[in-house]
């Protein structure tokens, strides 16, 4: 165990999910060392997910033009220590400039190389992400919470809270991670059938999927935002479960602690980034001999098929979302 006394720098640059996964180990370090400064350095685009955040005291933002600048105010910090959470070039580079002692996220490179490439699973157990931030610290220092976001209290949501609200977040960076826009409108018509409003959510980048799923189910409203976080997140609140891919958004909800409804394609469990800490399922394709054909997404299914999402039918999600949606309302029934 580390003892530390002073200040210490956390690098976690990018993306959104990763950042939100970090808020675990942030927290339990500062119930472990409760007079300890703790500062971070991200990438502007992911700020504001830790914005709010009382166990981090400074938040630096890290850009390629504004390096040189950075370097020089963390120097001047005089931190006893780093924690690197990134573990790449850019956060090596940062890093290298301050000398201090520091310890590293361990990244199982060989063993997604050989699942993804050869299909061969040295992973004996599932690890998650956090669990993985943790082990570059202190492997007991979590506290067995999940994630953490702050919503300024001051931002009110533009719907109100229902439990027949069911979000939809259909977005994600690559193709290979997003079940088919044609599956969420046929299942958001089935839901809209049954009595379920429909409310979609996204990035600036998924402005265009989001309006044409909306205008095919009847009563859906369309919140995509220009990448607020706050605004998605308290829209986010105001539903009784968010249907996701594996997806920063799929993240932004768990730490809401939203029930999620999760739907992964081409990237699989073993990899570490599955909910954590929170009322979810996972539902996946695992009958197929080519999951997973990537650690992080593609652009397009090597294999021409794309069974990983096509397989997974809307009428079979209906089934699996409604046993989920169920399940949770006795559990919170029994819990009251």
């Amino acid at each position: 165990m580390l003892v530390l006394d002073k200040k210490i720098l956390v690098i976690r640059l990018s993306s959104l999910g990763d950042v939100l996964l970090t808020t675990p180990i942030l927290r339990s370090i500062k119930k472990k060392f409760p007079g300890l400064q703790i500062d971070f350095v991200v990438k502007p685009a992911f700020k504001q997910a830790l914005s709010l955040n009382q166990n981090i005291t400074n938040i630096y933002e890290y850009t390629p033009d504004t390096y040189k600048y950075l370097v020089k105010i963390l120097k001047e910090n005089n931190y006893n220590f780093a924690l690197d959470l990134q573990n790449n070039i850019r956060s090596r580079q940062v890093l290298s400039k301050l000398r201090i002692n520091r310890r590293s996220l361990k990244k199982p490179v060989v063993k997604k190389l050989l699942l993804v490439k050869f299909k061969i699973n040295l992973f004996k157990k599932i690890i998650t992400i956090p669990q993985r931030y943790a082990a570059a610290f202190d492997e007991n220092i979590l506290d067995g919470k999940g994630l953490d976001l702050f919503i300024p209290r001051s931002i009110k949501p533009s719907v109100e809270f229902s439990k027949n609200n069911i979000g939809f977040a259909p977005g994600a960076k690559h193709f290979t991670k997003r079940w088919p826009k044609e599956y969420f409108i046929e299942l958001g018509k089935k839901l809209a059938g049954t009595g379920y409003r429909i409310i979609l959510f996204g990035g600036s980048a998924d402005k265009h999927l989001c309006n044409e799923i909306t205008k095919e189910i009847a009563g859906s409203m369309n919140l995509c935002s220009d990448d607020d976080l706050f605004f998605t997140s308290i829209n986010m609140k105001a539903c009784g479960c968010i249907i996701t891919n594996d997806s920063g958004l799929m993240h932004t909800a768990v730490a809401l602690n939203v029930p999620v409804f999760a739907i992964f394609g081409s990237t699989v469990k073993e990899f570490g980034f599955a909910p954590f800490g929170s009322v979810n399922v996972v539902v996946e394709n695992q009958g197929l001999e080519c999951r997973p054909c990537s650690h992080i997404g593609r652009k397009s299914c090597p294999q021409k098929h794309f069974n990983c999402m096509k397989k997974l039918t809307p009428d079979f999600i209906f089934d699996e979302l409604i046993k989920f949606i169920l399940e949770n309302e006795r559990h919170l029934a029994l819990n009251i």
